[in-house]
């Protein structure tokens, strides 16, 4: 089930993006497998804004989640993290449908984010969600912001991309509300 993400949960946020960081390390990717997850206050400004969902098990026990931003017109997915043992279930792409549908409620015009252009469950995985890879001169001045930012953390170290999706006509009604 989809939910939005309670004050309770965000530890297990922070649990499941250093989970879902590990198969980075399979990759030689290590510093991206290090690096810390969000603070607790980070992911609760997400949380009390009503920007943040979790997908649950059988106990209501997050086992991925979502964090959007509003940038320039756009909704933006900041994060998107599934523990490695529910990948490939299609929890991802539901998590996405949620984003898309926060951007139709809020007049917003597509989805964006950033992600690695040559790790298979990132650029890879988006395109066939439908996000295409912008240009640098499709680049919004918001969106330059983010990726400053990035490479000023140092994630530029293998090679980025920053995606848009345009938002479809009929946008599913995923989000159960408690």
């Amino acid at each position: 089930m989809i939910r939005p993400a309670r004050q309770g949960d965000l530890p297990t946020l922070q649990d499941i993006e250093r989970a879902a960081g590990e198969p980075f390390r399979d990759i030689g990717m290590d510093m991206i497998a290090d690096d810390d997850p969000p603070s607790v206050h980070d992911l609760a400004e997400y949380q009390e804004a009503g920007r943040a969902w979790v997908f649950t098990d059988e106990h209501d026990t997050p086992v991925a989640y979502l964090l959007v931003q509003a940038v320039d017109g756009c909704a933006h997915v900041e994060q998107v993290s599934v523990r490695p043992e529910f990948a490939r279930r299609g929890i991802g792409r539901r998590l996405i449908d949620v984003a898309e549908e926060w951007a139709v409620r809020h007049g917003l015009e597509a989805l964006t984010l950033t992600t690695y252009a040559e790790v298979a469950w990132n650029a890879p995985y988006y395109e066939r969600l439908g996000f295409r890879s912008l240009s640098d001169h499709e680049l919004t001045a918001g969106l330059r912001e983010i990726r400053d930012e990035e490479k000023a953390h140092g994630l530029d170290a293998w090679p980025r991309v920053t995606m848009r999706r345009s938002l479809s006509a009929a946008t599913p009604a995923s989000i159960t509300t408690p």
